[in-house]
């Protein structure tokens, strides 16, 4: 997303030390019978590998593909706004409102075609049968193809460093190790932007907010938590399928039956039994990642918010299952379950990694219908509890920004970004 994202392409960030690497393969999805599905950036390979469903792959996405720099605008656009390309987002809308699992049995035959969609609806945090979880599964579909899902070149932290400094470059000043407990410490700083979720700007708003606006908040709703696994590994994960060797990303969940269900136990407050598993293993295409001859991969499944369970044997008996032999490569681990993500991230409520639950509600009104402002003068959220909602591509504080500026509080960090938009647009 962070290669759709209008927000990141207004931004010099590759001037800043940010590159991308491209994987052969984008995302692979095995199987048990030791074959594969697969995404590449490429249409033609992705619809020759799909067999018999390639054909209605291609019908159903070739038109956004086409077109996806003007979709993903109106995808990762403000609500209630006008789509610049109505005619487009009516057919991408027709085709996006379906529930996933219903969307995989209508469209394609093969079961590998409809596990490969299913394991992309996983990414929604969503049960499968649910309004909404198909578009998750298109929107990464069309991007692999329009732009494909890259790797950072020496990991995540570098997007965030390419951002500091082009920030800094500005005049803006960075501080770090201050934690902020409430608004009224920072005295008539205008505007205030809140990378939090609602239960934070409860606590931080110290009572100011409005009863009713924060009973809104109260009610906002949590989803499901991550539960995540670091490993250093001696050596390349052995897959039997050689697509996933080459894939930067490898979904783990057998059948579109089993991914489903999987999706459901974690939204039903079940620890699943085999749980969907998104791995991606960056030494394969990044040495920088770990010392010489070292790799790394690291991997996650959505269990219920909260949950205490241990899934560390079911994940890696998931990647085992799919490379037999992987539990001998593994030199160390690091186990991170839903209680330590939030303890690194106190946004992380629960585990939960997308700043709240994907319910219709709340892709309709995120938080709130007021979206990215509150009834406080200059303050705003900016966190993905607005929309559009988790993900690399930083359209929340984007359109938090745009709100900002409309509103007239223009701080001296928003005027330098614009007036240096302004330069090198002229």
């Amino acid at each position: 997303m962070a290669l759709c994202s209008p927000a990141f392409r207004s931004l010099p960030l590759a001037e800043y030390g940010l590159e991308w690497i491209h994987p052969p393969v984008t995302v692979a999805h095995p199987l048990d019978d030791g074959s594969a599905a697969a995404l590449f950036h490429d249409l033609g390979a992705t619809c020759r590998r799909l067999g018999e469903d390639g054909a209605a792959y291609r019908r159903a996405v070739v038109p956004f593909v086409r077109a996806w720099q003007d979709l993903s605008q109106d995808v990762l656009a403000r609500p209630l706004h006008f789509p610049k390309h109505p005619i487009l987002m009516t057919r991408f809308a027709a085709l996006a409102l379906w529930p996933a699992a219903t969307m995989a049995w209508r469209i394609f035959t093969t079961r590998a075609a409809r596990a490969l969609f299913g394991g992309l609806a996983a990414h929604s945090v969503m049960p499968l049968e649910d309004v909404g979880s198909g578009a998750y599964a298109w929107v990464l579909a069309i991007a692999a193809h329009a732009v494909g899902w890259p790797l950072p070149r020496g990991g995540s932290q570098k997007i965030a460093d390419a951002l500091g400094s082009y920030f800094e470059s500005l005049g803006g000043n960075i501080v770090t190790g201050a934690r902020v407990t409430s608004l009224t410490e920072l005295g008539a700083a205008n505007p205030v932007m809140l990378d939090l979720t609602p239960r934070q700007i409860l606590q931080i708003a110290d009572g100011r907010l409005p009863e009713k606006f924060a009973l809104r908040l109260k009610r906002f709703r949590y989803g499901p938590a991550a539960f995540k696994i670091d490993w250093a590994l001696r050596a390349p994960i052995p897959w039997r399928s050689p697509e996933c060797a080459w894939a930067g990303t490898v979904h783990l969940g057998g059948t579109l039956e089993e991914i489903a269900t999987s999706e459901r136990q974690a939204w039903a407050g079940i620890p699943p039994d085999e749980p969907t598993v998104i791995l991606t293993q960056p030494t394969q295409f990044d040495a920088s990642r770990a010392p010489e001859g070292g790799h790394i991969a690291w991997a996650y499944c959505h269990v219920p918010n909260a949950s205490a369970f241990d899934m560390t044997s079911r994940i890696e008996n998931q990647v085992e299952r799919f490379a037999p032999g992987f539990r001998q490569s593994i030199l160390a681990r690091c186990v991170s379950t839903p209680a330590d993500l939030e303890h690194h991230n106190a946004n992380l409520v629960g585990g939960d990694i997308i700043g709240g639950a994907h319910t219709l509600r709340q892709l309709a009104f995120r938080p709130t219908p007021l979206y990215y402002r509150i009834p406080l003068d200059g303050v705003y959220i900016c966190s993905a509890s607005t929309p559009p909602g988790g993900g690399v591509h930083g359209m929340c504080g984007y359109h938090a920004a745009q709100a900002a500026l409309q509103d007239g509080g223009r701080s001296s960090a928003a005027i330098n970004i614009a007036a240096d938009r302004l330069r090198r647009s002229t």
